[in-house]
């Protein structure tokens, strides 16, 4: 179901407080709250500051990361819905690796890629597809992680079971705003029917601090092995798609592992950033509208980037309860 976004951002007052919030939540509900743009609700200057960069009034723009040391989150409309796009692959790849790790397949097993063959956009439920080459199942996560194959993707998500076998890996995870309906050729095929800058769409989508909860547990070994963990995380380190987003302003001395994803006017980049000082961010940035794709990447850069420098002007802090990476 597509929610409509009564009023844009421009129209809030910059000065508006909590009460006005409250009446425009009860307006318009929890999953089409407008962007917040007033100080009064940020916590800290690093909240204010990701804030500042993410303003979306030429669209909606959500944010979410967390230091794996300190436990410190940031979030703007972090709990709004945003098309996953192709950042969902992270939860398609990791569904599969927990089969193997159950013995359900193996890497070493062939799964045709699966083609689409063309139909017009919303004439059927699934879009039709046929069997292409057969690859590996660890050269088909490979692609569908680095180079973003929807072949490969739609290859491994017949395997696990569609969809709703991914949604139900990770409800068991505990993460409840998270949901895949589609596979990769119809998300693709029928893309457009609504603009995700004015529009919720429940449809295979996610909350940014949902998708900065998964990353966060994929990278502490709470539901994978360390193998299947390091085939994962491994792949997003190599990752040559989204050259001008998250990584773009990040310095060289710091390690990126990431999943981009784009559809119609929304851009996205989510992954985990090793820093040089001994810390791990996970990171989630939604971009939707701004006018231009370049636009939306160069948002996703200036945020990135802001949030990296926040985090380390805090300094060393205590460690964080919840760390323990790679602990299973």
């Amino acid at each position: 179901m597509a929610l409509p976004l009564a009023m844009p951002a421009q129209q809030l007052s910059a000065k508006a407080g909590p009460e006005l919030e409250a009446q425009f939540d009860t307006m318009l509900g929890s999953e089409a709250r407008v962007p917040r743009t007033y100080q009064a609700i940020y916590k800290n200057a690093l909240a204010q500051r990701i804030a500042e960069v993410a303003e979306g009034s030429q669209g909606r723009i959500g944010v979410a990361a967390i230091d794996l040391t300190t436990g410190e989150k940031v979030s703007v409309l972090g709990d709004q819905r945003f098309p996953m796009a192709s950042t969902s692959k992270i939860a398609i790849a990791a569904t599969f690796l927990e089969g193997v790790e159950r013995g359900r397949w193996s890497l070493n097993q062939s799964f045709p890629m699966l083609m689409p063959v063309g139909s017009r956009p919303f004439s059927s439920a699934v879009a039709p597809v046929r069997e292409g080459n057969r690859l590996p199942a660890i050269d088909l996560i490979e692609q569908m992680i680095t180079r973003s194959n929807n072949y490969a993707t739609d290859a491994l998500l017949r395997v696990v079971g569609g969809p709703k076998e991914v949604t139900a890996w990770v409800r068991r995870a505990g993460i409840k705003q998270f949901q895949i309906d589609r596979d990769i050729a119809t998300l693709v095929r029928d893309d457009g029917e609504f603009n995700p800058a004015n529009h919720i769409d429940q449809r295979d989508s996610a909350t940014p601090n949902a998708m900065v909860e998964l990353l966060a547990g994929l990278y502490q070994g709470k539901w994978l092995k360390p193998e299947s963990r390091r085939i994962l995380i491994g792949a997003m380190g190599r990752t040559v798609t989204g050259k001008r987003r998250m990584r773009y302003l990040l310095p060289d001395n710091a390690r990126v592992m990431h999943k981009t994803g784009s559809l119609n006017n929304t851009s996205s980049d989510v992954g985990l950033v090793e820093t040089p000082d001994g810390r791990t961010l996970a990171i989630a940035v939604y971009v939707t509208g701004q006018g231009t794709r370049p636009a939306r990447e160069a948002k996703i850069a200036a945020i990135s980037r802001a949030l990296y420098d926040g985090y380390l002007s805090q300094g060393p802090r205590r460690e964080w309860a919840g760390a323990g990476y790679g602990s299973k």
